[in-house]
């Protein structure tokens, strides 16, 4: 059975968020919760990152010009880069105001037991979504730990949804803990408190998250890939020395550039029939590479 896509990943997410904001709208204003009202401005917030991640995914998507010879594979990074720092960060210091607002102005916090009942149908559809994210990235994450394959994907899409999913999953965390401090307590400060810790969180993952994206934004070494194929130019006869081996992310795609010594007594039909060797198998290995330019020379 194949893996979900990026694509399925997204719309899954964007399902679960849409069926979850509503609800949680819905119980916080029946019940006055701020903790709640920062969750459903947190979900709604995942809402739009989906759809701007969709429209990056597709716009990514479109065939080469001659004024962009390579391709709008980065273009992802652009739309990836919008959720990180309006949506995320926008969110989350709403939801910083509002738990403010509530801990300076007390609410009454009444049906306790609905929001915890929201809250805990949300962790559970959260749950699946995460797990969606998770299984969409399986094969590119391979035996890397998450954090690693955070560090250093190329996914953009992916990337995000996992850190909403993980945000949303440590959220909703905080909101039942202080929600259920708030029952035991009758105090509302707790739950104030929950909002403006929830707004705090939106934010940490804002800027780990626009980090990263602001990294291949700059055109990121795809490392495993040059030093595969740096190891595999040493190994070849007709290369004297390897002098220098760049291998840049290009949203899925990956630009290679060479430049060798090769053995000096090569004619020139020899030169270009190993160049055209070595390329072929260096594609074949490295599905992801799409360009090439391999350059001859003595020096770097």
């Amino acid at each position: 059975m194949s893996s979900p896509t990026p694509t399925i990943a997204i719309l899954y997410a964007f399902a679960a968020n849409l069926g979850i904001a509503a609800a949680k709208t819905g119980a916080a204003f029946w019940t006055g919760s701020g903790s709640l009202l920062a969750e459903a401005i947190h979900s709604f917030a995942d809402c739009g990152n989906q759809v701007l991640l969709f429209i990056g995914m597709k716009r990514s998507e479109k065939e080469a010009t001659r004024k962009h010879p390579m391709g709008f594979g980065r273009e992802s990074y652009i739309w990836s880069m919008m959720v990180a720092f309006i949506l995320f960060s926008v969110g989350g210091v709403f939801s910083i105001y509002e738990g403010w607002q509530r801990y300076t102005h007390p609410h009454t916090v009444e049906n306790e037991g609905v929001a915890l009942l929201v809250l805990l149908i949300a962790l559970g559809l959260e749950y699946f979504s995460l797990k969606g994210a998770l299984a969409a990235m399986q094969q590119e994450k391979g035996t890397r730990s998450l954090w690693q394959w955070f560090k250093e994907t190329q996914s953009s899409e992916l990337m995000v949804v996992t850190g909403e999913d993980v945000a949303a999953l440590a959220g909703l965390g905080i909101a039942l803990v202080m929600l259920g401090l708030t029952m035991i307590t009758g105090n509302t400060a707790y739950d104030a408190a929950g909002s403006i810790l929830i707004g705090f969180l939106l934010i940490t993952v804002a800027v780990v998250v626009g980090t990263q994206v602001h990294s291949l934004l700059l055109g990121e070494a795809a490392e495993d890939i040059s030093d595969n194929v740096q190891h595999y130019l040493e190994s070849q006869p007709c290369v004297l020395q390897v002098l220098n081996v760049w291998a840049i992310n290009h949203g899925n795609n990956v630009m290679v550039t060479i430049k060798a010594e090769l053995q000096p007594d090569m004619t020139v039909m020899n030169v270009v029939d190993e160049i055209n060797a070595m390329e072929r198998q260096i594609k074949q290995t490295h599905t992801r590479v799409k360009w090439i330019f391999f350059e001859i020379d003595n020096a770097d």
